[in-house]
């Protein structure tokens, strides 16, 4: 991606939709800011590897976006004080933190959805966040995980099956994201 004009169109076209990804899974708005910048940067690093028959643009952005919210959250969960967090930071204006705060609200539920997927193991909850909170087909789930297809629909089946199973857990909420337990 090296016509900065294509990078523009491909940015303005995904730009909300990786945002959204990210503030389902994180709730500060710097951060959400942060790490949506760092989706399309290492997208620009990664653009050679980007292969149009294993996925659309946003199943492979979802992968990266993975990759990145992944690492902030080990990051995080080893920094004990965060006071040099703001340190780095561009300072976000009003309509920033606004529009972010309601990006954060609007995906609330989704998060709930997330806790109960939470509890699931690592390659089942991979899928199930894909599909149940992002909206992916499982076809473009599997080319994010970089796994076969029918390996996507098994997994799938099994979180869905664990969550319905489990007392704790919303299946309302699971199928109302568009999942099928």
């Amino acid at each position: 991606m090296r016509d900065p004009a294509a990078f523009e169109d491909f940015y303005r076209k995904h730009a909300a939709t990786v945002s959204r990804f990210v503030a389902r899974r994180m709730s500060d708005p710097h951060t959400v800011d942060d790490l949506t910048t760092d989706v399309f940067l290492a997208a620009i690093d990664g653009a050679g590897s980007y292969r149009p028959e294993r996925g659309s643009q946003v199943a492979w952005l979802f992968g990266i976006a993975r990759n990145v919210v992944a690492a902030e959250q080990r990051r995080a969960a080893r920094e004990a004080h965060k006071s040099g967090r703001a340190a780095g930071r561009r300072d976000l204006d009003a309509d920033d933190i606004a529009r972010l705060e309601e990006r954060i609200d609007a995906e609330r539920d989704a998060r709930h959805v997330q806790s109960a997927i939470a509890a699931l193991p690592a390659k089942l909850r991979a899928v199930a966040e894909l599909v149940d909170v992002d909206g992916l087909p499982v076809v473009e789930a599997a080319a994010a995980l970089r796994i076969r297809l029918g390996t996507a629909r098994v997994r799938l089946h099994r979180a869905h099956r664990l969550l319905r199973d489990a007392p704790e857990t919303r299946t309302e909420a699971v199928t109302s994201t568009g999942g099928t337990p």
